[in-house]
């Protein structure tokens, strides 16, 4: 059975709570209606697609100021009338400028993580002068991994130091270079993250 065909439409005459929440920092991001057509629409497009109860039509999310909400994954409750739905949220998702539509929320401390990422993409893609990001580009791949290496072994420096702080320091440096590293390979924190998914699930599986 499909997930459409899962819903309880009939308990909230024709339509479902939809929550949205951020894949990567687990921020809730706003709560909206949808319809059946809704839902159908929102599978078949990846993007969210809500249903107006002020415009009586549907809505997407973003369609005027371009701060879409692209589906990443999406579930049902156990009493099949509220759908949560983890999105990848393009710009703020509140129309205040917010990025939640719950108001100045503390922002996620591993929210830091995917905004870095963003920028780093985008000094890849714009090659600013003035860029440590972008000059790291252009000098090539090689010497990017040879940073990797050297932040590294700083780590390993301040370790057997027993410098914490500077520990600290070196592996927000070795952090950063990594990032830039993988979005340069055309890769990213979502591959890491799913590969640090399988291995906790392997593990738990042959324990």
């Amino acid at each position: 059975m499909s997930l459409v065909e899962k819903v309880n439409w009939e308990k909230n005459s024709g339509l479902i709570p939809a929550i949205a929440q951020d894949k990567y920092t687990g921020a809730v991001l706003m709560l909206g209606y949808m319809n059946r057509e809704a839902l159908v629409a929102t599978l078949e497009n990846q993007v969210v697609i809500f249903y107006s109860r002020s415009k009586q039509r549907l809505w997407m999310k973003g369609e005027t100021s371009g701060n879409r909400l692209l589906l990443k994954s999406i579930c049902l409750d156990c009493d099949q009338d509220t759908l949560l739905m983890q999105v990848e949220a393009v710009g703020p998702t509140c129309h205040t400028g917010d990025l939640s539509c719950f108001g100045d929320v503390q922002k996620p401390k591993l929210q830091i993580l995917n905004d870095l990422e963003q920028l780093i993409e985008s000094r890849i893609n714009q090659l600013p002068e003035n860029s440590y990001t972008a000059d790291l580009v252009r000098s090539g791949i090689q010497r990017l991994a040879q940073k990797v290496g050297e932040e590294a072994v700083e780590v390993v420096v301040a370790t057997l130091a027993q410098d914490n702080t500077a520990v600290i320091n070196e592996s927000a440096d070795l952090l950063y270079h990594l990032m830039v590293l993988l979005k340069v390979l055309k890769l990213g924190l979502e591959e890491l993250l799913d590969c640090l998914t399988a291995r906790s699930t392997t593990q738990v599986n042959t324990k």
